[in-house]
């Protein structure tokens, strides 16, 4: 059995961590972001993978930074391992990394490379309308995602799927496959393919102004970012001066102009630049999650009055 480091971060690497000690490989060292203050009373919390790392009593190291750290590099120099395995770490994989195990630096990536490389593919994927993404396994080098691809499996997005629900599924279906590639390599049996640049899209980290509804994007479009930037920024707009989420939305084929409200019984619409939405559930700003309902009663909507402006 080949001897790994595995980096990693996120809840989305732990299916893969747990999946490789399940499968028999030795992990030598699991290196993962420091702990992060996280909450109300800013609480140091250790990350996904730490927390896992520690149920399964693997050796950790959390670095602050590697590209020249010393005695990182010379930790894993002794380990000398097989392969290192990349999933979600956060940092820059160094040269020094890339050319240090037999097998390479393995990534596992939630997307069907060359598309929608970089750090939220999920959410773009979704975002932009695909009904197709998968997970791809890859020799990391030194551009972004651009390594020669090894594996890769497909998976359907469903109509209701968000980054939230799909994520764990892709995770899931990851893990598997890196366990796949690992057995792959060592037998031989795996050819790997560069990938063709000239498909390649991108997946930006999300900024928050990502989630501003431009609402002379089709309502379709619209409700897809609804969908891909779940947790968050989520999609919201501005109402009587105060930002307003919305955070559950069903196209409709309502005729209103873009950004125009429609408050119709206990139903809320909102025209967009091809169809448009009926509104299930928002949060203005300063104010808890409410349903279209009670939004009516409590904001009560003027005829023709518009989002955003």
């Amino acid at each position: 059995m080949a001897a790994l480091v595995f980096c990693g971060t996120p809840r989305f690497a732990v299916p893969t961590l747990e999946a490789l000690v399940h499968a028999g490989f030795p992990v030598r060292l699991v290196v993962t972001q420091p702990d992060k203050p996280r909450g109300r009373g800013l609480v140091l919390t250790p990350s996904p993978v730490k927390q896992s790392a520690l149920a399964l009593n693997l050796p950790i190291t959390q670095p602050e930074s590697i590209k020249n750290n010393h005695e990182f590099r010379s930790q894993l120099a002794s380990i000398n391992p097989d392969a290192i395995i990349v999933v979600g770490y956060g940092r820059i994989i160094p040269q020094w990394m890339i050319d240090l195990p037999r097998l390479g630096n393995i990534n596992v990536h939630a997307s069907l490379l060359p598309k929608y490389r970089g750090a939220a593919p999920i959410q773009w994927a979704i975002a932009q309308g695909e009904t197709m993404t998968g997970v791809t396994t890859m020799r990391i080098d030194a551009g972004l995602d651009t390594g020669d691809i090894l594996l890769q499996k497909e998976i359907p997005i469903a109509a209701t799927d968000t980054a939230e629900t799909l994520a764990p599924t892709l995770a899931a279906v990851g893990a598997d496959l890196l366990v796949e590639t690992l057995h792959g390599l060592q037998a031989g049996g795996i050819e790997a393919r560069p990938q063709d640049d000239a498909q390649a899209s991108l997946a930006p980290i999300l900024k928050k102004e990502d989630g501003r509804i431009d609402f002379r994007l089709s309502a379709r479009e619209i409700r897809d970012r609804l969908r891909g930037f779940q947790p968050w920024p989520g999609v919201f707009t501005s109402f009587r001066g105060k930002n307003l989420h919305v955070w559950n939305a069903a196209l409709s084929q309502r005729s209103l102009a873009p950004g125009e409200l429609l408050a119709e019984g206990a139903g809320l619409f909102i025209g967009c630049g091809e169809g448009a939405l009926e509104v299930l559930e928002v949060q203005l700003e300063g104010k808890k999650r409410m349903a279209a309902r009670d939004f009516i009663h409590g904001y009560r909507p003027q005829a023709a009055e518009k989002l955003g402006s």
